[in-house]
């Protein structure tokens, strides 16, 4: 079901069936380098992936993770969405996109659609980010979209640092 319409994209849950677009997503420089290894090493634990992380989202939040599709074409390019951490006070939006798909605004369009649907449709008043500080494309993107650094965390059972990043009450 699609939730989000953009001039160029929609946004909807997953439904399960995407293994294989996660397996390649989840497995690309950008998202090992930036996000990290999930261990998804075949289609099955991309399912497994999507099972126990994306659809538990959508049944326990409300909300999660979205597939984002070009409108013209309807290609699987990336996923924009919110995520309920339990170490953070609030949800964070969240973007990936495969590689072949960055350079052309997709994030920045999917990321303003979920910030506008988080504020109208789902009543979250504060939003929240979390970027590795080397990840400066991301950084740059949470600027545009009015987000400012508010501190580093730790994510748990991580070393280094984060950035996390908030939208201005």
């Amino acid at each position: 079901m699609t939730l989000i319409h953009t001039a160029r994209l929609t946004l909807s849950e997953f439904t399960g069936e995407e293994s294989g677009f996660i397996f390649s997503l989840m497995n690309s420089p950008g998202w090992l380098k930036f996000i990290g290894d999930r261990g998804i090493r075949n289609l099955e634990d991309a399912e497994n992936y999507i099972r126990n992380n994306t659809l538990r989202g959508y049944s326990e939040n409300g909300f999660g993770m979205y597939l984002v599709k070009t409108i013209q074409g309807d290609t699987a390019i990336g996923m924009c969405g919110l995520v309920k951490r339990s170490f953070l006070d609030h949800a964070d939006i969240g973007f990936a996109f495969l590689p072949e798909y960055n350079g052309y605004g997709y994030a920045f369009e999917s990321a303003v659609a979920v910030m506008d649907f988080a504020r109208s449709s789902l009543g979250l008043k504060k939003i929240l980010a979390i970027v590795d500080p080397a990840n400066q494309p991301s950084i740059r993107l949470l600027g545009k979209l009015g987000m400012q650094r508010e501190k580093d965390i730790l994510f748990p059972g991580e070393e280094s640092p984060l950035y996390q990043f908030s939208t201005v009450e």
